[in-house]
């Protein structure tokens, strides 16, 4: 959830760290800090409360620029509170040993008892500071073999990355269940916690697996693993991903950019994918497990956030179309369960960035017990993308924004094309499949019909930007899509706003209807549609306000609706993805009546990788 970014080379690593650092504003940032080595050994140390961009004006005001090598971090707080010293890097009480890190040390209580029985100070509150005095306890000369001895020590979750003041043209590092990836370019090296650090320097990366560590300079790299003790040859693998992708561009909010950016994922989501002339799916990084998935029994879908809801809506349709019993839980209670896994499982684990540490160790331990199991992520070499058996990547570039957008859009679209495929291996006649296809193909024009009608969608946010609780009612497919909807308002607005199957509204959620409480019903021509409309009924009696979001202009619908908003007529599997998108749109647009920092939400990190 915090940024990594660490760099060996020429005479430019502050900017290259504090650049770096940028990139990865969303991950975490209620602190920041930076340490820099120059010509002489003494390290150049910034550590400052609030955003990177407190961080930088510290730099600059202290005239610190250059240096060859260094470290930077931006926290999202764990242990400890926000403050100048918890931020990191942390260190030893000699000042030799410089630590940032990404996790969570669960036994650092411990620890710290113990090292203050040896005399040891510590100058913080965080977990993190115990790893910098166990440096200075175990050093001996030999950094690999002091990494190591710290790694036995250490309980929990991990990417630590350090410089020793004596040694600052060399990084060490250690990695467990937490992300942390090598770029390599002639007489440089980084190291960072996700590739938009040092994207725009190169895209030649090696990708750190559990329990490896080791030490980086310019001209080498040397990787041990904890389990082996031979050296690991690190494959630099080249990253197909488009560092101007990442850019604003002329869009107020990444957010907003990634939202206009729908259709174009549907459209690289399935590109290749769909052969319309034979009727057939193509998923290529599914070949290598087809004899596995024709005896699939049961699917488990695992996720977090919006990739659970994605799989609210493919649930559904892989039951409808597989006849399979297919359940779709949420990752962090599902890791704690005793779930029947077996051979002829099919685990499923959706997660945008491949680094969800909940979806990870759910998915570790159903495969463990003999599953099958699939990924369906977006960042290529992620930690989910290398664990699984097999998967489909979303190929739809970067989204930098907190809150997911595009991504939800393509994990529906993805795993819908995975139940089909599924149905091929498995001789399973879907009489509907030739319009289900086409139907996909045309959700881009689909899409960008419902992004034109923007402006309507602001008009209304505007409209009720006074209020302050919003229920979101759906049934069936457009369950997952007002789970969706409602999530967006919560992280971006900080507004109350709740989800419920329209059914379950009057099983307890109708007595809180009044008029200060605005309800957002998703109701399109479906086959729930009558259902729908006896709901609309039963909170308009009540006074409550209404908007409806539909695809059938008639006048029941409007006397129903307080106001009406319209998508384009597709078939019912696909109406959560068009509403997603408008839904989308109306979050945007509210937190943007509250002056909300939109792009980066209080509290809120994109790849949750601790507990």
């Amino acid at each position: 959830m915090c940024g990594i970014v660490g760099y060996v080379g020429k005479n430019g690593a502050t900017k290259i760290l504090l650049n770096g650092l940028k990139n990865l504003e969303y991950r975490g940032y209620d602190s920041a800090g930076l340490v820099v080595f120059g010509s002489n050994s003494a390290p150049f140390l910034v550590k400052k409360k609030g955003q990177v961009e407190v961080l930088e004006r510290e730099c600059a005001k202290r005239n610190l620029s250059g240096g060859f090598s260094g470290l930077c971090h931006s926290r999202w707080a764990t242990h400890g509170g926000v403050s100048d010293k918890n931020a990191h890097p942390h260190w030893d009480c000699q000042k030799r040993f410089f630590i940032v890190h990404n996790g969570i040390i669960e036994n650092y209580k411990e620890l710290k008892d113990k090292l203050l029985k040896e005399g040891h100070k510590f100058n913080s509150e965080t977990d993190t500071e115990v790893v910098a005095h166990l440096f200075e306890k175990f050093y001996n000369g030999d950094l690999n073999r002091t990494v190591e001895k710290v790694m036995r020590k250490l309980n929990g979750a991990y990417a630590l990355v350090g410089i020793l003041k004596n040694k600052p043209d060399v990084i060490f590092f250690a990695r467990l269940s937490s992300p942390l990836i090598i770029g390599k370019k002639e007489g440089e090296v980084f190291i960072a916690s996700d590739v938009n650090a040092f994207i725009e320097h190169t895209k030649n990366v090696i990708y750190l697996d559990d329990y490896d560590y080791g030490v980086i300079s310019a001209d080498n790299i040397l990787i041990k693993n904890l389990h082996n003790k031979k050296k690991k040859k690190g494959d630099i693998k080249v990253i197909d991903w488009d560092y101007e992708a990442g850019l604003k561009k002329n869009y107020r909010h990444f957010m907003l950019k990634e939202i206009f950016e729908e259709p174009e994922a549907v459209i690289n989501a399935t590109r290749g994918r769909i052969i319309i002339d034979d009727m057939q799916v193509k998923l290529g990084g599914l070949e290598q497990v087809r004899h596995r998935l024709r005896l699939v029994d049961k699917i488990v879908l695992c996720a977090c956030g919006t990739a659970y809801n994605a799989g609210l809506a493919a649930k559904i349709f892989m039951e409808e179309y597989l006849r399979l019993p297919v359940s779709c839980e949420v990752a962090s209670e599902l890791r704690y369960r005793h779930f029947p896994y077996d051979a002829y499982t099919c685990f499923v684990g959706i997660s945008q960035s491949g680094e969800t540490i909940d979806t990870l160790k759910a998915l570790e331990h159903a495969k463990k017990l003999g599953a099958l199991t699939l990924g369906v992520v977006n960042v290529v070499g992620s930690t989910i993308a290398r664990a699984t058996d097999a998967g489909v990547y979303l190929h739809i570039g970067p989204e930098i924004a907190v809150a997911s957008t595009k991504a939800y859009i393509a994990q529906i679209v993805v795993l819908y094309l995975m139940a089909l495929y599924i149905a091929q291996l498995k001789n399973i006649k879907i009489l509907k499949k030739k319009v289900i296809l086409e139907a996909i193909l045309k959700l881009p024009m689909h899409l960008r019909q419902v992004l034109n009608n923007s402006r309507s969608v602001k008009t209304l946010a505007d409209d009720f930007k006074n209020y302050r609780h919003f229920f979101y009612l759906g049934r069936k497919y457009n369950y997952s899509v007002v789970m969706e909807g409602a999530l967006k308002l919560k992280e971006i607005a900080y507004v109350f706003a709740e989800a419920y199957p329209s059914g379950e509204m009057k099983h307890g959620p109708i007595a809180l209807i009044d008029r200060k409480m605005v309800n957002i019903v998703v109701a399109p021509k479906d086959s729930v549609y009558k259902k729908n409309l006896s709901n609309l009924e039963e909170i308009k009696a009540r006074g409550g306000k209404v908007i409806v979001i539909t695809n059938n202009k008639d006048s029941a619908i409007e006397k129903l609706g307080d106001n009406v908003l319209y998508i384009p007529k597709t078939i019912e599997e696909l109406n959560p993805i068009l509403a997603g998108s408008l839904l989308h749109l109306f979050a945007y647009y509210y937190a943007l009546t509250k002056n909300r920092p939109i792009d980066k939400p209080r509290n809120l990190a994109k790849s949750v990788t601790v507990e």
